[in-house]
Formats: structure tokens, C-alpha cells, sequence
């Protein structure tokens, strides 16, 4: 389970950028809500300690319990249909030992890690259809499972990051594109019903988001729309260098309440008016860096499950980034959906630094550790992609 490792080997670059945009994220979140900043300290800290201890964990030997890994997901997931906690409508917490967290959030890690061992352990396999079809099933019943809370953009963001880990363990070229071309017409059909339609396919306040976004014109007095235009109003206030932290004008749309869950889903409203352009421009390039170093931990990784643990989390990391942003900027239709290692949610922030931890570990069982094992007598697996 734990292994003796070179402390040449771990990847402090990445835990400094990752403990840096989580110290902007703690005074975003005290200034969006002071109440907040402590807890917030408080899920970082907890989430530093676990980290390291994550990473000291042999991920291969974590891996080998990847249908228990599952199973436990399933449950976790189970239990949020049938105990979880309604707010604001969605039944997506569930309460153990006084703690309230999100099994959604690390739902996504675990998924991310069965996936990893369930694609190497049927490398060879991969592009029959046969392989393919027993790997969307099992995608299938924590995704229908995360959308029963309603929680439409997990659900989406998930089967996105499923669709790259296929792509990184070799899926071939041609069942992508025969694929993608089914896929084209399904979603025009879709997005027609959903539009032009008032069958039930979705939730009534996602339609309304969806068609808010469509016809803003139409529909510029409702509170998606406002709240979207405050967020792009604040982000433009705060020009180059930003109003500055916990400034107490009236005008600023933090402290006057004119974006909602400001330490959440707008907390890069309150960077962009706070920080300014620069300080915008700084969350965007740390986030970066992040993803960088994890996809650069994967591509040296000693086989196939430790490089779709590090893909698999940067493209987590990835997307609900650009999510975040691009509903504040307005870019995108309001989803609710964090800034990674930012937004103020310790059921986020943890499930991250767990995914951190994972990826410190594969970076430590590099390719020179692996051909150091081999020179004592282990075994080397090395993985090539095969496309066609």
C-alpha cells in the first residue's frame, strides 16, 4: 500500500500552484462572505493533510479494488435518491455523522478511477463493440443516478470526461467519427424539442436557462439574465487592477447583493471586480498550470490506469473551470457549477486535493522509478496507444 519514494520525484510544482490559487480562493470567499472564509481555511488545510497521505498511497494497489470502488459509488450515489437533503430543490447532499457533503463531487473522482483500471484491464479489447457497450453501461447507471437529483451538468460534464478517457486509451478513429456522425442528428433532434417543444425532457428551470441564454432579448428581466449581466457589469468594473479585497462600495455588485451565491458560482464575478484583469488573468493561468501538470504527470506515467487518473482529473479540472467562467462572462447558460480549488463547497475542495493526491502518486511512479522496480526484479508495463 505505501511505498518507499524519491523525494526528487515529487511534483512540488504542482501542490505550489495548487496551495496558491487555493489562497486566492480562501480571500474570494471571505470577501464574498466572511462567514465563510474560515470554513474555507479550514477545508483547505484538511485537504493539504489529505493530499500527502493520498499520495504516499500506492494508486496501482487502490486500483486493484476497482469494482469495490465502484460499488461504493453506486451506494453513495443511492443514498443521495433516497436520504439526500432538498435545497433549493435539488436533493444532492446527503447528511453522515453531522457532516453534509455532495457525493456527486467525489462521485467524479471515483468514476474517473474505476474507468482508469476497467479501460487498462481491457486495453486489447478496446475497439470491439462488445468492450465499448459494457463500458457505457456501467457509465450509464451513476450518470442516470446523478441526473435523477436533477443534476443535468454533472451528468454532461462526466460523459464528456468519460468520452476523453476513451480518446487517451486508444479508442479508434474510426468508431469516434461513425460515433460522432450518429450523434450530430440525435442532438439537432434534441435541442429542437427542447426549444420548440414543452414535452418534459428536461426540468423546467433548465429549459428556462437554456432558453434565457438563446433569447436574452426577449427574456432580459429574468433572474438568470440579471444575474449574468451583474456578474459581466462587476467583471468590467473592476478594469485592470481590481477594486481591491473586502472593499465596502456600495456600487460593487459584490457588496451590494447584485450577484447571487457570489462565494460559488459568481466567485469569479468577485475576482474580476476585486482583482481587476490581472488578477483575472492570474486564476486562469494557475488553473492552467494545474491541468498542464497533471496531463505532464499522465504522459509520464508507468501504464495506462496512471495516465487516465491524471487526464481524467485535469479534464475535471478542466471543464468546470471553463464552465464557471464562461457562465460568468455570459458565454455560457448559468449551471451552478464551481470554480475548482475557488469557489467556496469543502465536498469539492476535498474530492479535488484527493485528485491531487492521486496524481502526486503517479508522479512519483514515474518511468525511472518504474525501470529502478525493474532492475530489482519488477515488471514493466508499458502502454502505446493503437488507432485505426
Amino acid at each position: 500500500m505505501f511505498r518507499r519514494y524519491k523525494l526528487k520525484n515529487y511534483n512540488f510544482r504542482l501542490i505550489i500552484l495548487v496551495l496558491m490559487v487555493s489562497g486566492i480562493g480562501i480571500l474570494l470567499v471571505g470577501s464574498a462572505d466572511a462567514a465563510l472564509q474560515r470554513r474555507q481555511l479550514f477545508g483547505v488545510i484538511a485537504g493539504v493533510f489529505i493530499m500527502i497521505v493520498v499520495s504516499l498511497m500506492d494508486y496501482s494497489w487502490i486500483l486493484n479494488f476497482y469494482w469495490l470502488i465502484y460499488l461504493v459509488d453506486i451506494i453513495l450515489l443511492l443514498l443521495v435518491i433516497v436520504f439526500g437533503n432538498s435545497i433549493k430543490g435539488a436533493s444532492r447532499w446527503i447528511e453522515i455523522g453531522g457532516v453534509q457533503f455532495q457525493p456527486t463531487e467525489i462521485s467524479k473522482i471515483l468514476i474517473v478511477m474505476f474507468f482508469a483500471m476497467f479501460l487498462m484491464k481491457h486495453e486489447e479489447n478496446l475497439n470491439t463493440w462488445k468492450t465499448l457497450l459494457k463500458a457505457v453501461v456501467l457509465l450509464a447507471v451513476p450518470l442516470i443516478l446523478i441526473y435523477m437529483q436533477p443534476d443535468l451538468k454533472n451528468t454532461l460534464t462526466i460523459a464528456l470526461i468519460f468520452c476523453i478517457l476513451l480518446y487517451v486509451a486508444g479508442l479508434s478513429y474510426k468508431i469516434m467519427g461513425g460515433t460522432l456522425l450518429a450523434m450530430i442528428p440525435i442532438i439537432a433532434v434534441l435541442f429542437f424539442l427542447i426549444t420548440q417543444t414543452d414535452l418534459p425532457i428536461i426540468k423546467s428551470y433548465q429549459k428556462d436557462r437554456i432558453m434565457t441564454k438563446l433569447f436574452s432579448e426577449s427574456d432580459e428581466y429574468s433572474d438568470d439574465a440579471i444575474q449574468q449581466n451583474n456578474s459581466i457589469t462587476a467583471i468590467g468594473s473592476g478594469k485592470l487592477t481590481g477594486k481591491g479585497l473586502n472593499n465596502n462600495k456600495v456600487s460593487s455588485a459584490n457588496k451590494g447583493n447584485f450577484v447571487a451565491e457570489a462565494q460559488n458560482d459568481f466567485i469569479f464575478a468577485v475576482a474580476g471586480e476585486e482583482l481587476g484583469f490581472v488578477g483575472a488573468c492570474g486564476i486562469v493561468v494557475l488553473l492552467f498550470g494545474i491541468s498542464y501538470e497533471c496531463v505532464r504527470m499522465g504522459r509520464r506515467a508507468k501504464d495506462l490506469s496512471g495516465t487516465l487518473i491524471c487526464v481524467g482529473i485535469a479534464s475535471f479540472i478542466s471543464i468546470q473551470s471553463f464552465i464557471n467562467i464562461g457562465v460568468a462572462t455570459g458565454l455560457l447558460p448559468n449551471t451552478g457549477t464551481p470554480l475548482p480549488f475557488i469557489s467556496y463547497g469543502l465536498s469539492s475542495l476535498i474530492s479535488l486535493y484527493i485528485g491531487i493526491g492521486l496524481i502526486l502518486n503517479v508522479g512519483l511512479q514515474n518511468k525511472n522509478y518504474l525501470n529502478n522496480e525493474y532492475l530489482r526484479g519488477g515488471k514493466i508495463h508499458e502502454h502505446r496507444p493503437y488507432r485505426t
